[in-house]
């Protein structure tokens, strides 16, 4: 079991890290809510059938609706922003951003009606980790960054707020009993969204099949079946089979991944800066993360890759 546990917390360390610098490869040449939304609405297809061949019930309309907003705030609201945004950012950057989904996550549950107010450990958290974010874009505070876009930034701290109101509206949502199911349901639902965000911002019109390169169509053949299928499966599994505490670990080691190969497979910019902010957002969502689990007993962070 041990084994098995390992490999399974390998697989969405590696996955779900790597699948910021597919992203970047599947944009260069597929408009980002089109790519985004063909991801996930294959692997909801194979997912949801797979469930229901395996016994498990369609969801109920009330469950539909539940898993339609889930769905909209994570994938498009989240993974959308976020396919978008690398056009223009960094994979590394873009993920170092979107590690900070536990912070905008503590935020969200402190002002919802019954929700759970912050200690001392997640309010210094908060502290430390926001100060990880102004270390990292202080160039561009400064006007002299040349790498990251403004705009890319601010859609991948909203992609990451989106995410966070998604996780904190599922824990009271009334959802399928198989977590799959609703992972199933979610996928579809957020890849219809995704499609039409496309639609309206005249994807379809830029779409040229002949100059979507073996790049791109490897990493979208990535995204669909590891990032979305093998990643969620295990992370499942793992929830249902190893230590909360252990499982958590994914969301420190995760942008580190990413941004070693960024730097590695991309050329992406790597820095003593960069590191030093890394080190300060990782740091603060351990705290978060393990202050959280001593009053609920699960972790908060998410993946919105």
């Amino acid at each position: 079991m041990k084994l098995r546990i390992w490999i399974a917390l390998l697989a969405i360390y590696i996955i779900w890290g790597s699948t910021y610098l597919a992203i970047r490869y599947a944009v260069e040449s597929i408009p980002p809510f089109l790519m985004a939304g063909t991801r996930f609405l294959i692997a909801g297809i194979l997912l949801y059938t797979w469930r229901r061949l395996a016994g498990d019930p369609a969801p109920t309309a009330r469950q539909w609706r539940s898993t339609a907003i889930i769905g909209l705030l994570l994938l498009l609201g989240g993974n959308g922003l976020v396919s978008w945004a690398e056009q223009t950012v960094p994979s590394g950057i873009a993920a170092l951003l979107i590690g900070t989904i536990p912070l905008w996550m503590v935020l969200t549950e402190s002002i919802r009606r019954g929700g759970v107010k912050p200690g001392l450990s997640a309010v210094i958290g908060l502290i430390i980790g926001f100060g990880g974010i102004l270390v990292l874009i202080w160039p561009l505070l400064m006007g002299t960054s040349d790498h990251i876009n403004p705009l890319g930034v601010v859609a991948l701290l909203f992609a990451a707020f989106s995410w966070a109101v998604g996780s904190v509206y599922s824990k009271s949502a009334e959802l399928p009993p198989s977590s799959l199911m609703t992972t199933a349901a979610e996928m579809l639902t957020g890849g219809l969204g995704l499609y039409f965000i496309g639609a309206l911002l005249g994807e379809w019109k830029m779409l040229d099949f002949a100059t979507i390169t073996s790049r791109s169509w490897l990493g979208l053949a990535y995204l669909t079946v590891l990032g979305s299928l093998v990643g969620f499966v295990a992370y499942a599994w793992l929830l249902r089979h190893a230590p909360i505490s252990l499982v958590a670990t994914y969301a420190y080691v995760n942008p580190l991944v990413a941004i070693l190969l960024g730097s590695l497979l991309a050329q992406e910019l790597f820095s003593a800066r960069i590191l030093i902010a890394a080190l300060i957002i990782i740091g603060s969502v351990v705290l978060i993360n393990y202050s959280r689990q001593a009053k609920v007993g699960r972790p908060v962070a998410a993946s919105a890759e």
